[in-house]
């Protein structure tokens, strides 16, 4: 009776202890933390895109004329030489009308053997000799002086007109107005959709731009050119082409209110 008496608070107090070290262990859970904000809502949501196109005409103030000699000799060299001694007194006769040197411009050099057309294809080639092409560009300020030009420079020994182009000197001013124009045409396609929305426009939230550069037209000026007549007391007829310059806008607006 003894012994039982004295076992039983150890035994009682070694349970106890195990429970509340049990109840120490227990892991404690954190707080869930609050979601964040839901993100704040664009200007972007509610708008208006609109796309606008401007267009100006405007006369040339320069051309350019592309001007080339060919040569056909029995060797190459013979041709390159010929051609050399042509095309110098074509320059010549430019500059003596009074086009700064400067403003003349070698576009384009070519060398290459030339065959005669043979009646059987069973037949090899016979060469005919070498055909000699330099190309030069002249720019012209004064555009009454284009026809003047042709007409000298064929009259010089120049056989091949490639092309008449015309242009303008300063884009940019021409361009600043086409893009004006694209702007205002914009604002009002914007303004005729707000009304017909029943919305109130706000400010222009973004806007982006491409303008494109004159697009010439050289051949009307080929066309002329093979109306005029062959008569050496007549000036080729050349008629300048207005220069179309276009600009577009796209501009994103708000839309006031909600």
């Amino acid at each position: 009776m003894m012994s039982v008496v004295r076992t039983a608070p150890l035994l009682v107090l070694l349970m106890s202890g195990a429970l509340s070290f049990g109840a120490q262990a227990q892991p404690r859970v954190a707080p869930r933390p609050a979601p964040p904000p839901g993100p704040a809502v664009s200007p972007l949501d509610r708008t208006i895109r609109v796309e606008g196109m401007g267009e100006v005409k405007v006369a040339p103030d320069e051309a350019f004329i592309d001007l080339a000699l060919e040569t056909l000799a029995p060797t190459a060299k013979a041709a390159a030489e010929e051609n050399a001694r042509k095309m110098d007194k074509v320059i010549a006769a430019l500059v003596q009308a009074g086009i700064p040197r400067k403003e003349i411009e070698t576009r384009n050099y070519s060398v290459f053997p030339e065959y005669q057309p043979q009646p059987r294809p069973e037949e090899a080639p016979k060469l005919r000799g070498y055909r000699v092409s330099n190309q030069v560009e002249v720019h012209v300020r004064e555009l009454s002086r284009v026809g003047t030009l042709l007409d000298t420079a064929l009259g010089a020994g120049a056989n091949r007109v490639d092309s008449v182009r015309f242009g303008l000197s300063k884009p940019e001013v021409v361009q600043g107005d086409a893009l004006r124009n694209a702007v205002e045409r914009a604002r009002q396609s914007a303004q005729v959709l707000a009304t017909a929305l029943g919305v109130k426009l706000g400010p222009v939230l973004d806007a982006s731009t491409v303008s494109e550069p004159p697009r010439p037209l050289p051949m009307a000026a080929r066309f002329e050119m093979a109306r005029a007549g062959s008569a050496a007391d007549v000036t080729t007829p050349i008629q300048p082409e207005e220069q179309t310059v276009t600009a577009r806008v796209t501009l994103i607006f708000a839309i006031e209110g909600r």
